[in-house]
């Protein structure tokens, strides 16, 4: 059925996977937890002739066989005039093991002999295969409701178009796991040593004066908007759906969502264009 779409959810235990399905169901769409991957054209076949136009499925490692066919079966399903996407949930490996330890809930690979972080990489092996073909998400520092906006973000795009996604970060909280391309701007003169600057962000006017009248960090912003634009052809021509531009400054707050900020009200124009703060979330 022409408009019809299928989104995926896979990703790390403990990594929002439940939030993300909940959201998704509270936002209209019909949703199927841990579906075996091979049960897919058939519940598709099922629910495209009802009249379900939207349709969300979460697949995980609980059934390993899932991961590996998915692929496949992606493309398979794309035949069948429904946009398929996936939605791809990741998470540092010590946030994944303290909130395991404060549900107290077993790890779904847990077999008596692992350790916790040994089960969590043997996961991430399991999900190489598809963890860099859908829309990337690091839930390591989000609460649920950051979360949940980020996922109604995802939704309303027009997932036909490459989405270019600017994210700022603090380096002391680690490098987004969800970053293609990294930039590290703790080189740049820093408002936190301003006192009337440093209770503010990078949104906010007294940063933005002071950081537009910076020459270096004017600088620094021309590199990168003239970086991105330079290679941006080539990552459309590769069938790239989404593009994550990470500005990392040492907390977060000024210098990375100023640039974030400024790159993005620049490529808007001529790109479709989301804009997170991670540290800010």
């Amino acid at each position: 059925m022409p408009g019809s779409q299928l989104i995926l959810i896979s990703g790390l235990s403990g990594s929002g996977k439940s939030v993300a399905l909940k959201t998704l169901e509270d936002a209209g769409f019909y949703c199927v937890d841990n579906l075996p991957a091979e049960l897919l054209p058939s519940l598709i076949e099922q629910l495209l002739p009802e009249g379900f136009r939207n349709i969300a499925v979460s697949i995980d490692v609980r059934n390993a066989r899932s991961v590996q066919v998915l692929p496949p079966l992606m493309l398979q399903l794309m035949q069948k005039e429904l946009a398929v996407h996936l939605l791809y949930l990741d998470a540092q490996t010590e946030t994944l093991v303290k909130r395991y330890s404060e549900t107290r809930r077993l790890h779904p690979l847990n077999d008596g002999v692992k350790t916790l972080p040994e089960c969590v990489a043997y996961e991430r092996e399991l999900l190489a295969d598809i963890s860099d073909i859908g829309h990337h998400i690091d839930t390591s520092d989000l609460n649920a409701n950051a979360l949940r906006g980020w996922i109604k973000q995802f939704i309303q795009l027009d997932r036909a178009r490459l989405t270019l996604l600017f994210e700022s970060f603090g380096f002391k909280h680690g490098i987004p796991l969800d970053a293609d391309l990294v930039f590290d701007v703790r080189c740049l003169p820093n408002p936190h040593y301003n006192e009337h600057l440093r209770p503010l962000t990078g949104r906010d006017a007294p940063v933005i004066e002071f950081l537009d009248q910076t020459e270096l960090v004017q600088k620094m912003y021309a590199d990168i908007r003239d970086f991105v634009a330079d290679w941006l052809p080539s990552y459309i021509a590769d069938n790239r759906s989404y593009l994550t531009v990470a500005v990392g400054c040492t907390g977060g707050q000024h210098r990375s969502v100023y640039l974030t900020e400024k790159l993005a009200r620049h490529f808007e124009q001529q790109q479709q264009v989301l804009v997170r703060h991670r540290e800010l979330a």
